[in-house]
């Protein structure tokens, strides 16, 4: 299946989810709004993602599953759509050769530090997504970067090379049109994204946001909801969602 995607530029947007969200009845399907400039980006958690104007790829998909042959996505499978685009963010970065892994649930790293953040926000129709916006930031030239930011880098910094934003949004464009049959194949897509996620069957330190517990332990897979499954130094398994674990790093 061959996707066609829509991309449209603009100089500058407070966000660019918010752009389609204020356009979802009017824009396409497979729809792309990308900003030069991007002043009030959001991230996970409520979180803000400053970026340094013209430097990054600040942009957002418009997907509505179960239309143009994109396959449907039941309302309990939503977090198959985070899976399947951050393996095409990982794609995308392995293709430049950036060797990144992916962060429960939807954040990029290299080594220790990010180089992508991710809002994917859903809109149900019933028992199925009706619609979903895929808000995704990848710093690419940027250097220099806010001190009040913990651990960011950037493909630039990485690589040494500098980066045409334009050719790159074409090129996820394209991976993310392979990626998206992956969607039907929930074993496969599982796989994949567990094998490239960031200290999968590590140990290391972890809180917990519910009881404030400092723990150790290792991640050994995410399940059919999309909830982060973490194994305690005893050997017992305990299953977290948004917000309800941190990495310490």
């Amino acid at each position: 299946m061959t996707y066609a995607f829509e991309i449209k530029w603009l100089d500058e947007v407070d966000s660019t989810n918010n752009e389609i969200s204020r356009h979802l009845d009017e824009i396409d399907n497979l729809s792309v709004v990308s900003a030069r400039n991007q002043f009030a980006g959001r991230g996970q958690r409520g979180n803000s993602w400053k970026v340094s104007p013209g430097d990054n790829l600040t942009f957002s998909v418009l997907l509505r599953p179960g239309n143009d042959g994109v396959p449907e996505v039941r309302a309990l499978d939503q977090f198959r759509i985070s899976q399947v685009t951050t393996i095409a963010v990982w794609d995308l970065l392995n293709s430049h050769g950036i060797n990144s892994r992916i962060k429960w649930p939807n954040d990029i790293y290299v080594g220790n530090k990010k180089i992508c953040g991710m809002l994917i926000e859903n809109t149900l129709n019933g028992a199925m997504v009706g619609s979903s916006i895929l808000g995704i930031g990848i710093n690419v030239n940027q250097k220099e970067f806010d001190p009040m930011l913990m651990n960011p880098t950037s493909m630039s910094a990485l690589t040494g090379e500098r980066f045409s934003t334009d050719g790159l949004l074409e090129e996820f464009c394209g991976i993310l049109g392979e990626r998206l049959p992956l969607l039907d194949f929930p074993v496969a897509l599982n796989d994949t994204y567990e094998r490239l996620m960031y200290r999968f069957g590590e140990v290391h330190e972890y809180t917990d946001c519910k009881t404030g517990a400092v723990f150790k332990g290792k991640i050994v897979g995410v399940n059919e909801l999309g909830q982060l499954v973490v194994e305690n130094e005893k050997g017992e398994r305990k299953e977290f969602g948004f917000k309800e674990i941190s990495y310490i790093i």
